[in-house]
C-alpha cells in the first residue's frame, strides 16, 4: 500500500475480530514506531506491549475514553521520560507511525488517552521518571456492527462528519489568507 493510500484509509476501530496479530505484524508497527523522528534525535520512547487481557482491561481504566482497550489482542503503550513538550510530541510521531504502519498491514488501531497516571504506574509498573499518556488498541478490525454504547460514543465525542477540505484549514503567509497569492506554488484546496 502507498503511503498516502494507508494515511487515507487509517480509521479508529474500537471492535476487533476474535483474531490474533502475528508476531511478524506486531514488529512490523513497532519498528515503524522505532523509526519516527524525534527532538534533536533523542528517540525517548519506549513501548511496552500488553497481551494480557486483565491488564488491557486494567488499562481501559485509565482512561475516560479507553474502553476499546480491554477488547483489542494487544494494546502498545507509548512510555516517555519525563513531561516535556517535545516528549508528547514525539509520542504522538511515534504512534502516528505505528497507526498507518498498522492500517498498511491490514490492522486496526485505536489510540486512548491514559488521564490516570497512578492507574497506569501500577499497572505496569513504570520505572521512575517515566510517564504513558497514550496507548493504542491493536487488532483485526470486526465486521461494522456498533453497539449503542459505540454509536452514543460517536455521537458524543466526534460530532463532525468526514474530514474538512483543504480550504477550511490552510492559511497562506496569515490568518486570514486561505488562497495563496502566488498560485504557482503548487498547492490546491482539495478535500
Amino acid at each position: 500500500m502507498e503511503t498516502i493510500v494507508a494515511i487515507r484509509a487509517q480509521r479508529a476501530v474500537r471492535a476487533y475480530a476474535d483474531e490474533p496479530v502475528t508476531e511478524e505484524q506486531l514488529l512490523a508497527v513497532l519498528d515503524a514506531g522505532r523509526l519516527a523522528g524525534s527532538a534533536k534525535n533523542r528517540q525517548p520512547w519506549r513501548f511496552i506491549v500488553v497481551r494480557e487481557a486483565q491488564t488491557r482491561a486494567g488499562l481501559a481504566t485509565c482512561g475516560r475514553y479507553a474502553a476499546h482497550l480491554a477488547k483489542a489482542p494487544v494494546v502498545i503503550v507509548v512510555v516517555m521520560p519525563g513531561d516535556r513538550f517535545w516528549d508528547g510530541f514525539d509520542a504522538g510521531r511515534a504512534a502516528q507511525n505505528m497507526m498507518v504502519a498498522a492500517t498498511d498491514l491490514g490492522l486496526g488501531t485505536g489510540i486512548a488517552t491514559l488521564h490516570d497516571a497512578d492507574c497506569v504506574r501500577r499497572l505496569l509498573a513504570l520505572a521512575a521518571g517515566h510517564n504513558a499518556q497514550v496507548a493504542i488498541a491493536l487488532g483485526v478490525p470486526a465486521a461494522l456492527k456498533p453497539t449503542a454504547e459505540e454509536r452514543e460514543f460517536v455521537r458524543a465525542v466526534l460530532p463532525q462528519v468526514g474530514r474538512k477540505s483543504l480550504s477550511e484549514l490552510v492559511h497562506y503567509g496569515r490568518w486570514g489568507q486561505q488562497t495563496p497569492r502566488n498560485n504557482n506554488q503548487g498547492v490546491a484546496g482539495g478535500a
